[in-house]
């Protein structure tokens, strides 16, 4: 069956949703679980605080890496495999991740950052994989449905930091031995997953634009800005929570507890974003999660109590969720299949080189931008301001672009 025949009935895609579903739940619990405890280890192994978020970024940069292979591998053969070799690679970053803590060795650290990041660039294609078999009208459900997997592990990964981060003697040791039983347990999924290798292309059929082509329709172009800006803001601000809960006296249960808040409100949303997209359209629900996104940032400036904590990183879940499955689904529906590879990978390409500054900046911001962790996080939410105005100018130029333009 080809994917064309499979657009007539949704009963594979719904198949696939499950498997995928299931996938962001097991799988997806090691990324709260790193979030939450990577800095805090960076910050007990480098030598410069302003390094303490290095680990985080490594990860980001990891998946920035390894979007266009991990893409290229999909397209040649098939989904399952890109997978497959996403969990590996997320088993042996946390085997030497612990290796690194156990050595006390932070560039030994960093390495399992590295391949973890591998890991989360598999993870990221679950939301095209779920939209692969469906039919126009199922798409932006699919992908909803599939996102929403992630509110399992927003309940998983930071109760299980909770669970093993001192079962040990060295700190954060048992995290990340579960991270490794995690990947391993989770890969078994992917067997289950039933989704047809794309085709070929015949020698003489369409070679689809360039990737240069396609950055330039405007569509796309904003789909990658809007994607880049969410996901880049909420990297920026969710690596410094910890350290900054605390820094402010708080402890690492709060800081988990607040982790938790945050990562199910990225993910509890998912049950129903799909069925805004499909009522109101994509490019309104893009821009509410750009102007949540904005009230997460105007919490936060109010004060340090634990309240507001909780508060900006439900609001920064929330705008998260609109803001990228937003734009997930306007590029989705903005190229060809026969484009897929080139432009998902390109897609991630950008937006995971976005989240890998913003992650290196919000160490530095937090930790070297003052003399407190108060000022330090003021400065965190302050930087988000240039890059919302980006992104809301360029979704109001499209939707007063002429259609036809």
């Amino acid at each position: 069956m080809t994917l064309a025949d499979s657009h007539s009935n949704d009963s594979r895609a719904k198949r696939n949703v499950a498997v995928l579903v299931a996938a962001q739940a097991i799988l997806g619990a090691q990324m709260p679980m790193i979030f939450t405890i990577g800095g805090l280890a960076g910050q007990s192994l480098a030598s410069n605080p302003c390094l303490a978020t290095l680990p985080i970024s490594l990860i980001v940069l990891g998946s920035m890496l390894a979007a266009t292979p991990i893409s290229a591998i999909m397209q040649k053969w098939g989904r399952r495999a890109g997978f497959l070799i996403g969990a590996l690679a997320g088993a042996l970053g946390g085997a030497v991740g612990a290796y690194g803590l156990y050595l006390s060795s932070f560039p030994i650290f960093l390495a399992g950052s590295l391949l973890t990041g591998f890991y989360m660039s598999a993870h990221g294609f679950y939301r095209f994989a779920a939209a692969d078999t469906a039919s126009d009208a199922f798409r932006p459900k699919a992908i909803s449905y599939v996102m929403a997997g992630g509110l399992a592990a927003a309940i998983i990964g930071p109760q299980a930091v909770k669970a093993t981060s001192d079962a040990y003697v060295i700190p954060f040791l048992g995290t990340y031995y579960a991270v490794i039983a995690v990947n391993l347990l989770g890969a078994m999924l992917f067997f289950f997953l039933d989704i047809p290798r794309p085709i070929p292309p015949a020698a003489d059929s369409p070679r689809g634009r360039s990737r240069m082509e396609l950055l330039k329709t405007p569509r796309i172009a904003v789909a990658v800005i809007c994607a880049m800006v969410s996901y880049a803001l909420m990297n920026l601000v969710m690596t410094s929570t910890p350290l900054a809960v605390v820094g402010c006296g708080y402890d690492r249960a709060d800081a988990a507890d607040v982790v938790t808040s945050h990562v199910l409100a990225m993910y509890v949303p998912s049950f129903f974003t799909g069925h805004l997209i499909a009522r109101f359209g994509v490019e309104k629900v893009v821009a509410a999660g750009l102007v949540v996104l904005a009230a997460a940032g105007v919490v936060a400036l109010q004060g340090v109590d634990l309240n507001n904590f909780f508060i900006a990183l439900i609001l920064l879940g929330l705008g998260w969720n609109f803001g990228f499955i937003g734009a997930t689904t306007m590029l989705a529906g903005a190229h060809e299949p026969h484009e897929r590879g080139r432009m998902q990978g390109l897609n991630d390409l950008l937006v995971f080189g976005g989240v890998t500054m913003a992650s290196l900046a919000s160490g530095g911001l937090m930790n070297c931008s003052g003399g407190s962790p108060v000022e330090g996080w003021t400065a965190v939410n302050l930087a988000m301001v240039p890059f919302l105005t980006l992104a809301g100018g360029a979704l109001i130029w499209l939707m007063l672009r002429p259609k036809d333009a």
